[in-house]
C-alpha cells in the first residue's frame, strides 16, 4: 500500500496534469515532435531494453532520472501527462507505485508490463529492520530485481519489439531482428558469468540490501543481504550481529555496497569485521554516462571474481 502522504502528490499530479500540458515542451518525451517513436521507460534496465530493440526508429527516456533510485519514485505532472501521450511505456507493475497509477489513470496507446514477461520470486518481507522502516516501504509481493539475471531480459525485448511492431508496422523486421541481437548479446554475458564464476572458491556474497538474488540463483551463489529487497531500510541490530556472525564462521572477505544508496551501513560493518568493501551494482540507474548495461555488468562480474577468490 503507498502512504496516504504519496497518495496525496499523484492524484494533485494528476489533477493538474490538464493544466501542465499545454505548457510541455513538444520536443519533451512524449512530445509530437520527436524524430522517431517516443518510447517511456520507468527505470533504467527496461529505458536500455527498449534502445536496443526500438534503435534508431524511437526516442528513450526513463521516467526515473539518472543517479536516482527508482524504489521510490514520484511523478511530477509533467511526467504523468508525458507517459499518458507516449506511444510505448515500458514498466515494471508493483515496483514503482507512482508509475502503476499514472498508467491506471491516464492509459498510454501501449504499454508493455515487464513483470507477465518473467516470474518474479516473492519478495523477503522480513525486511531485517526496525518496524518503522518496514512501514514506509512496500514494494508489493515479489523481488523485482529480475534484471540481474540476463537470461530473463530477451522476454521483455520480444515484447517491446511485438509492441513497437503494431505502433509502426513498416520496422516491425527491424525489431524483431533487434530483439534477437539483443539476446545473442544476453547470451553472450550469461556465458561470461557462468564460466568467470564457475572456480570461485567462496560462494557467499554480502550485499546492502537483497537486489541480487536472480543472478545468485543463476550463478550458484548465496545472497546474504544486510537489509531486504527495499535499499532505504535500516537494519536492525539483530541483523548486523547475524551478518558479522556470518561473516565470520564463513571467511567472507568483502561486503558490497552499491552505487544509489548511502555505503554507510556497509563500511561501518566492515571496518569493524576487518574485511573489504566492493562496489556490486543493482544496476536499477546509471551514475556515468559512458557505461550501459553490459560494461556495468560486467565490472559485476570483475568485482564477484575478485571478493570470491575465482581462479
Amino acid at each position: 500500500m503507498r502512504t496516504p502522504r504519496r497518495a496525496l502528490l499523484l492524484t494533485a499530479a494528476l489533477t493538474t496534469s490538464g493544466l501542465a500540458l499545454s505548457a510541455c515542451s513538444s520536443t519533451s518525451p512524449g512530445g509530437s515532435d520527436s524524430d522517431g517513436l517516443t518510447v517511456l521507460a520507468s527505470f533504467y534496465p527496461l529505458q536500455y531494453i527498449a534502445e536496443q530493440v526500438g534503435g534508431e526508429y524511437v526516442s528513450v527516456s526513463s521516467l526515473t532520472p539518472p543517479g536516482a533510485e527508482p524504489h521510490d519514485l514520484e511523478l511530477s505532472p509533467s511526467q504523468v501527462d508525458q507517459l499518458g501521450s507516449a506511444d510505448l511505456v515500458v514498466y515494471l507493475s508493483d515496483f514503482q507505485a507512482s508509475v502503476d497509477q499514472a498508467v491506471d489513470a491516464n492509459p498510454p496507446s501501449q504499454v508493455v508490463d515487464a513483470a507477465k514477461d518473467v516470474t518474479l520470486h516473492a519478495a523477503d518481507h522480513d525486511d531485517h529492520a526496525e518496524e518503522e522502516d518496514e512501514e514506509e516501504h512496500d514494494h508489493g509481493s515479489a523481488d523485482p530485481h529480475f534484471w540481474l539475471n540476463p537470461t530473463l531480459l530477451p522476454s521483455v525485448a520480444d515484447d517491446v519489439a511485438a509492441a513497437l511492431g503494431e505502433i509502426d508496422p513498416e520496422h516491425a523486421q527491424e525489431f524483431t531482428a533487434n530483439a534477437t541481437t539483443f539476446a545473442d548479446s544476453m547470451t553472450d554475458l550469461d556465458q561470461r558469468y557462468t564460466e568467470g564464476l564457475a572456480t570461485c572458491t567462496d560462494r557467499t556474497i554480502v550485499t546492502t540490501h537483497e537486489a541480487f538474488s536472480y543472478l545468485a540463483e543463476q550463478y550458484d551463489l548465496t545472497q546474504v543481504g544486510i537489509s531486504g529487497v527495499d535499499p532505504e531500510a535500516e537494519p536492525s541490530p539483530a541483523r548486523l550481529r547475524e551478518i558479522s556472525d556470518l561473516v565470520e564462521s564463513e571467511g567472507v572477505s568483502t561486503i558490497f555496497f552499491e552505487t544509489l544508496a548511502s555505503p554507510k551501513v556497509a563500511e561501518t560493518l566492515a571496518s569493524e569485521l576487518g574485511v573489504q568493501t566492493a562496489v556490486l551494482d543493482p544496476l536499477e540507474g546509471l551514475t556515468d554516462d559512458t557505461q550501459d548495461y553490459l560494461s556495468v555488468a560486467d565490472a559485476n562480474l570483475e568485482a564477484l571474481r575478485t571478493a570470491l577468490s575465482c581462479s
